[in-house]
């Protein structure tokens, strides 16, 4: 019967294993990884100027997922800018969605992320005009630094701003 359970054991242990997955320089890559990197966008976000306010608020919905919104309010009362995003982990992919009010019939516009480094998360989708890139940049002050950029009637553009947390 121990022969029996050490049999069970080993395979049960070798079956584990062989279920972790590896990078290219043979790190394992834990479940999630790099969702957890975008941490730090979990919480209420605000941008206060002289034109209005931007609202973003990201909340965790599950272990692979986070989802946000964004509002662009003027006159304390009027939402210009409405927009929903979604952060997804699938497989060792971190995909970006968007899904802007009035825009693109209301369908999201994907994103993949490609870099990131020192709380820089850079989205990329060469397919769209604009944006074309979003970027998110932890400072050590702990605002974040957001860069959208892209193509606007055959010109480059981009608009950063730079939002605080009021609560996480």
């Amino acid at each position: 019967m121990k022969k029996l359970n050490f049999i069970v054991v080993v395979f049960a242990l070798l079956f584990l294993q062989s279920c972790k997955k590896y990078d290219a320089n043979g790190n394992e890559i834990k479940e999630y990884e790099e969702l957890n990197k975008a941490n730090f966008l979990l919480g209420e976000w605000e941008k206060k100027d002289s034109i209005g306010v931007l609202k973003e608020n990201w909340i965790a919905i599950d272990d692979s997922t986070f989802t946000g919104t964004s509002f662009f309010i003027i006159n304390e009362k009027d939402t210009i800018h409405r927009e929903s995003m979604e952060l997804m982990q699938d497989g060792e992919y971190l995909i970006y969605r968007t899904t802007i009010k009035g825009e693109n019939k209301d369908e999201a516009i994907p994103f993949q992320k490609m870099d990131e480094k020192d709380s820089l998360l850079v989205f990329t989708n060469p397919k769209h005009e604009y944006p074309n890139k979003i970027s998110y940049q932890l400072n050590k002050d702990k605002t974040v630094k957001t860069t959208i950029s892209g193509i606007i009637k055959g010109k480059k553009s981009s608009e950063t701003y730079t939002i605080e947390q009021l609560t996480k």
